[in-house]
């Protein structure tokens, strides 16, 4: 009975904290000082047609490279987790129900068809909705589907490792070029910022996303392997 009390105290609590916050929530007129600023700044400084983009990559930053960070060790923990040992010898067999042949040849039809949209929406996150984020997310869909096709089939954990760590690497390095031959850390414009809408635009972005985009799915590639049980 107590727990139930404490549960429910619980709960008005936090609808409580969040009562303010519904009634301030809705779309403003126009936007703040803050949003203007980004808004007008954003083409004109870093050459980017999708102003999030600007913000997420090169205005926070640092906020982007805590993300990375926070993500890699999710992928860790979920690997030390899920190991031979602690699942037992049945989760590591290998054996399982089979796919169908439904999901085998979609499979194959699949895979490259999404490797090339993730990859799209990370070397374009510049010009339209995508990133980093976005695009490794849905490379590491094409693997859950080999995965699921042929559950006997297995990663490389050193590729997937070494494709990781080179883009961690590579990101913190276009961030200190960034910090010592433009304005601050991740600042795009060591390379030329060319034409607002242009592919080649936005300095260094596309490589800050194309580098996101591969260690994001690189990770989540390594988690769903580690979710199958069988890593050695």
């Amino acid at each position: 009975m107590m727990r139930k009390v404490l549960v429910t105290l619980a709960i008005l609590g936090f609808a409580l904290a969040l009562l303010p916050l519904a009634y301030r929530a809705g779309v403003q007129d126009r936007p703040g000082a803050l949003a203007a600023g980004y808004l007008d700044d954003a083409p004109r400084e870093l050459g980017a047609a999708n102003v999030v983009t600007a913000i997420v990559v090169s205005y926070r930053g640092f906020d982007t490279l805590g993300e990375v960070a926070v993500l890699f060790a999710a992928t860790a923990g979920v690997g030390a987790m899920l190991t031979k040992k602690r699942l037992g010898p049945d989760a590591a067999s290998g054996r399982g129900t089979p796919a169908t042949e439904v999901l085998r040849t979609a499979t194959g039809l699949l895979t490259g068809l999404l490797v090339m949209f993730g990859v799209y929406i990370f070397t374009h996150g510049h010009l339209t909705p995508g990133g980093g984020f976005q695009g490794g997310v849905v490379i590491a869909t094409a693997i859950l589907l080999n995965l699921m096709s042929r559950p006997e089939s297995r990663l490389s954990h050193g590729l997937m490792t070494g494709i990781e760590s080179l883009s961690g690497a590579a990101y913190v390095a276009l961030g200190l070029l960034g910090a010592i031959f433009a304005l601050g850390f991740l600042d795009p414009r060591i390379l030329p910022i060319g034409r607002v809408g242009s592919l080649l635009s936005a300095g260094s972005v596309p490589l800050i996303y194309s580098v996101i985009g591969l260690k994001v799915g690189a990770e989540l590639s390594g988690i769903l392997e580690a979710l199958k049980g069988d890593r050695e």
